[in-house]
């Protein structure tokens, strides 16, 4: 198969994206043709957007040897020659759903149509509503499945934050052989646009069972976002951020409302007539606890539960939002 490879995470990097250079290269092994797109940055929970209003500029990615001891390849801001025999990724300065649309339609053509988008793998896993509706991944996967393309989002669930190579490249060796399975002759679901895989990065995962699916629908629980008082002087970065949150960081900065309400004489008066702002910044931080939570809660059967339990999860999916039942006809008010 000639597949189209993307991600959210950015090109090979210990600290945010260290799973994608074993993915391609296990794919690479199983003799199918393997193009790359990928963010030149850390893009994880962006969803499906595209950057309105921005040009998009490439740069070229150089892959080293496959190493999870240390970041192997250069980047280029122009392209190899010609009559160069190296490999070459191509990296832009957009969303992984842009990833998409440039690698289907604006290269490869001399390497045949692209058969399959495979999004991933995601460093952390995309199980439950709440996060895949925000996942670059998933988003990856529903821009490949709006133009037409079959696709499969893949994510790696990690317990811990040292990766192991042996550990790693089981968990690509069932990424490609369920990516191959799930592709074979006549094995396509029927209505299935995209399939979301979960994989728990953990010693063994190839002899463990998979199952298939529900995502579980729940609900963020509160705001996700950690609140400042006292302004920072300089932002983090993406990778930065993303770091922090994969570290599982679950303080809650409550901070303190202001209320709408003031005691006087023992009374309650009469809600303010302007809100008066305290000057506040925002860093997303999204409750992990909560989701778990939810997933305890939902019990066996869903996304979330098989992931939790160790077992590898495939959850076949259709690109939409879907309409609710029971309501037709002329709308009276």
């Amino acid at each position: 198969m000639h597949i189209l490879v993307v991600n959210d995470d950015g090109p090979p990097s210990q600290h945010s994206s260290p799973y994608v250079h074993s993915l391609i290269r296990t794919l690479q092994s199983h003799n199918h043709t393997v193009s790359v797109v990928l963010p030149n940055t850390q893009r994880s929970w962006i969803g499906k957007a595209h950057m309105v209003g921005q040009t998009v500029k490439p740069s070229y990615f150089l892959p080293g040897e496959l190493s999870t001891a240390h970041d192997t390849g250069t980047v280029s801001h122009a392209p190899q020659p010609p009559h160069s025999d190296r490999e070459e990724w191509l990296l832009v300065d957009s969303t992984p759903a842009s990833c998409v649309q440039i690698g289907l339609h604006h290269y490869f053509d001399s390497r045949g149509p692209i058969d399959l988008v495979v999004s991933g793998p995601n460093y952390g896993r995309n199980t439950t509503a709440a996060f895949a509706l925000s996942s670059g991944t998933l988003g990856g996967a529903l821009e490949a499945a709006i133009c037409g393309v079959r696709a499969i989002a893949l994510s790696y669930a990690f317990s811990e934050r040292v990766h192991h190579a042996e550990v790693i490249a089981e968990a690509a060796e069932l990424g490609v052989r369920l990516i191959e399975h799930l592709t074979g002759e006549g094995r396509w679901g029927e209505g299935v646009q995209l399939y979301s895989i979960n994989v728990p990065v953990q010693k063994g995962i190839g002899e463990r069972k998979v199952y298939w699916t529900k995502m579980l629908q729940n609900q963020w629980k509160g705001s996700q976002f950690r609140e400042e008082m006292v302004p920072v002087e300089e932002d983090e970065g993406a990778e930065e951020g993303e770091e922090r949150i994969r570290e599982g960081e679950l303080w809650r900065g409550e901070g303190k409302r202001e209320q709408s309400k003031v005691e006087k004489n023992g009374e309650a008066a009469g809600p303010e007539k302007h809100v008066r702002y305290v000057h506040k910044h925002f860093t997303w931080s999204p409750n992990f606890q909560g989701v778990y939570e939810t997933v305890e809660k939902g019990g066996p059967g869903s996304d979330g539960w098989v992931v939790k339990e160790g077992f590898t999860s495939v959850t076949p999916i259709k690109a939409n939002f879907w309409h609710v039942d029971g309501f037709e006809g002329e709308l009276k008010f």
